[in-house]
């Protein structure tokens, strides 16, 4: 760690802080947006798992009559 320090102490600060970022995300770009990508898209898809079993607890209910009645909020 030293010797990364030793190379970057008589560097400018624009290649500290602007030239090997945007070096990093054109070497490493092509990975974090498929890392990206792939967290995005399995969020949406427990998302949608979640609204769908929802949706089916709610229409078994509605048509079993399940919903209707006298009975106590905490029976199913």
């Amino acid at each position: 760690m030293d010797g990364i320090r030793q190379i970057f102490a008589g560097m400018p600060w624009w290649v500290k802080w602007v030239a090997v970022p945007l070096l990093a995300l054109f070497v490493f770009g092509g990975v974090i947006t498929s890392i990206l990508g792939a967290l995005i898209s399995f969020a949406f898809q427990v998302l949608l798992f979640v609204a769908l079993v929802g949706g089916l607890v709610f229409v078994v209910k509605k048509f079993t009559g399940a919903g209707s009645g006298a009975k106590s909020p905490t029976d199913w």
